[in-house]
């Protein structure tokens, strides 16, 4: 599927769409394979309904991980999302509610909600996710155990911004959320 030739019946806007959510999906490093063939299947119904998604999603996540695994082959031995891993780590010893890859704020603040004594939530959503691997810049939210927004220069919004910086992830804090500047470089297994 390297050209629109090999999709006949889908025009080239549609190609292209179909191959960005396959790679976005694929390098998140979150959605396991079920969970990216669901997600392309449903894209395929609605984008393209003359098209055979049980024959065409494999080869759009086949060519995504080729790609994806080419890449890799020269990406240093830590990336920018392994230190994200480890800041994210570190929140949740320091007792923050830390929430990867949630559907919508809602899931989150569930999780937050079930915790005993949190300190806060760090969260970030599945199309924070796609907007890393496509732009190479992460939101994270941040809020208070009552769900409040931190505010500009309030210790916790310090303290996190000074453990990204101690990663080597640049960040700042804008409108309301956190700006991680960061390459999407995840290595996954599908």
């Amino acid at each position: 599927m390297t050209s629109s030739n090999s999709l006949p019946s889908v025009d080239e806007r549609t190609a292209r769409e179909l191959r960005g959510l396959a790679r976005v999906l694929v390098r998140s490093g979150y959605a396991d394979h079920a969970a990216i063939t669901a997600a392309l299947a449903e894209a395929v119904e609605e984008d393209a309904p003359s098209m055979d998604a049980a024959a065409l999603v494999p080869l759009l996540i086949g060519e995504a991980v080729m790609d994806l695994n080419e890449d890799a082959a020269t990406w240093p031995a830590t990336t920018d999302p392994d230190r994200l891993d480890a800041v994210l780590a570190e929140f949740e010893r320091l007792g923050l509610v830390v929430v990867r890859y949630t559907s919508d704020h809602h899931a989150a603040r569930q999780a937050l909600e079930a915790a005993d004594s949190p300190q806060g939530l760090v969260f970030f959503t599945d199309t924070d996710v796609w907007h890393a691997v496509g732009f190479g810049m992460l939101e994270l939210k941040l809020w208070h155990p009552d769900t409040a927004n931190v505010a500009p220069g309030e210790p916790l919004l310090e303290d996190v911004l000074a453990l990204l910086h101690q990663h080597d992830l640049p960040a700042v804090f804008d409108e309301g959320r956190i700006e991680v500047t960061l390459d999407w470089q995840r290595r996954v297994t599908l």
